[in-house]
């Protein structure tokens, strides 16, 4: 059993700051990818960050310089720093994870969707 759960999000104004966070939980044996998706209205689902198992990040060029994704506790907590924020980052986030449960032997992909971020004056 393995879950991706989301805090975070909600309303500010433009300009304004938010912060992310996903945790996963359950029997993992390995992560190797945590990262940040994120759906806008009328859009398809599109990667924002995303960090690897060495620390590697990479981010989608709407958020660069404005997002920070980092990791703790041994790579099952990832957060998204959100600064200066535009009304075109209004959307649900989701996260996502590339992991080997402990009882498997081959790593697959997990979700986890947050509430919608809405960023508005």
């Amino acid at each position: 059993h393995v879950q991706l759960v989301l805090s975070g999000g909600g309303l500010v104004q433009p300009v304004g700051s938010l912060r992310l966070s996903c945790a996963a939980s359950g029997s993992i044996g390995s992560i190797n990818t945590m990262g940040w998706y994120r759906l806008r209205p009328g859009q398809q689902r599109e990667l924002v960050a995303v960090i690897t198992i060495d620390g590697t990040t990479n981010y989608a060029d709407s958020v660069k310089g404005r997002f920070t994704i980092s990791d703790d506790n041994a790579g099952r907590t990832v957060s998204m720093q959100m600064n200066a924020l535009r009304p075109e980052d209004t959307a649900v986030y989701y996260c996502n994870s590339n992991l080997r449960r402990s009882d498997r032997w081959s790593f697959n992909t997990y979700w986890g969707k947050g509430p919608l971020v809405t960023v508005s004056s």
